[in-house]
């Protein structure tokens, strides 16, 4: 089955970490969001691939092109998003006039469910959800799917889209779709001309998930990071103590007196340690740097950021290059113990999270002593200087 990633949008949900980087190439357990779907989709049962890019659209392309996959993987760009719909129009030109999937590059898929909907004629990922009013809702008559609604005040069902399509080969003539009222060209539109003219089912995903979102992020993280096997490839004192699923790429090094608890990931060129204490679900990125007396917990680090000595950081993400100063802690509960909020898009929105941190993008700077608040945003190259109490975004 010949299949679609879309991959050209910016993320901009996911900003500030997607300033410089685009949302399908953020890492999940070491390997870019995009990739990730690419390898399921292929598992599942693709016999081609086509990438469509747009947003930093070479970071994306080097990506696919430094792998050796077993099927013909290409790209081609999408030049302005303006939607869905178009980015599949963009690679229509690299299709046969064959039935074909079209999955969105920044989502998870369990692998067993998604070679489920390869199997199908005709069919549309879906996944049921206990608040489906922020969805495109799927109405479903005898198994068969009528119709999706976006963002219902009154949902048909609780059964949402999971950005996942088997469409047969004459809606490749169907993607000249009108602008919807967001002013895109939606491929929804286009699953709702095969609902009318074809058997459309729902085929149900035990696991998904849509990474849009920085606490997203760490979801998949604790996702992917949970699948990891044991690999201590790199330099490992005798002195450390390293329980469980634990990953240390070759050229990273762990000091004496390390206690790491997986699974955690240590990438390439990195540095841990001594006496530093790394658990939960945390991806320490390449040339990373975890110092003396640190404790990070179930948190992104991305490659080339450093916690130096005496720092607190749980359920974080950080970008690139970031360096808290010595003794930086950073919050991660509410006194009143309600989930922790985050601004996005200008919104603050409930993380659904207990326990949240912060985000930095990339370059971010604190001082020593310095203390941020849970819930903050630190927008990219922003400061904070020594002996500061952070408690809004910057």
């Amino acid at each position: 089955m010949q299949t679609v990633v879309l991959a050209a949008g910016e993320g901009t949900r996911m900003r500030p970490l997607t300033a410089h980087t685009p949302k399908p190439m953020l890492p999940v357990a070491g390997t870019p969001l995009v990739v990730h779907c690419l390898e399921d989709a292929i598992a599942a049962g693709a016999s081609r691939v086509v990438v469509v890019v747009g947003y930093e659209a070479e970071t994306i392309r080097n990506a696919v092109r430094s792998r050796d996959w077993p099927v013909p993987v290409e790209t081609v760009e999408q030049t302005d998003q303006r939607g869905t719909a178009d980015a599949v129009r963009a690679a229509r030109g690299a299709l046969r006039a064959e039935p074909f999937v079209v999955l969105n590059g920044d989502v998870l898929y369990d692998r067993s469910s998604l070679a489920d909907l390869y199997a199908a004629d005709a069919a549309v990922g879906s996944v049921r959800v206990d608040d489906p009013s922020a969805y495109g809702v799927l109405r479903v008559d005898d198994g068969r799917v009528r119709s999706v609604v976006e963002k219902p005040v009154d949902p048909p069902s609780n059964l949402v889209n999971a950005g996942a399509y088997v469409f047969p080969a004459e809606a490749l003539g169907w993607l000249d779709v009108d602008e919807s009222d967001r002013g895109e060209a939606e491929i929804t539109d286009v699953l709702q001309r095969a609902c009318e003219t074809t058997d459309v089912r729902a085929v149900g995903f035990d696991r998904w998930l849509d990474v849009g979102r920085p606490w997203e992020l760490l979801a998949a993280n604790e996702w992917k990071l949970a699948e990891i096997d044991r690999d201590l490839a790199g330099d490992v004192s005798d002195d450390a103590e390293l329980r469980g699923r634990v990953v240390v790429a070759p050229d990273a090094t762990i000091e004496p007196g390390v206690v790491i608890e997986g699974p955690v990931v240590v990438g390439a060129g990195s540095h841990v340690g001594p006496n530093a204490y790394v658990r939960g679900a945390t991806y320490l990125g390449p040339e990373t740097r975890v110092g003396h007396g640190v404790e990070v917990k179930n948190s992104v680090v991305m490659a080339g950021s450093a916690v130096p000595h005496l720092t607190y950081l749980g359920d974080s993400v950080l970008g690139t290059g970031v360096n808290l100063g010595a003794s930086t802690t950073v919050a991660n509960l509410r006194h009143d113990e309600e989930p922790v909020e985050l601004t996005v898009k200008g919104d603050r929105v409930s993380t659904g999270r207990r326990k949240f941190g912060v985000v930095c993008g990339d370059d971010v700077k604190t001082g020593i002593d310095a203390t941020i608040n849970a819930g903050v945003t630190l927008s990219t190259g922003a400061t904070v200087a020594p002996g500061e109490t952070v408690l809004r975004d910057r």
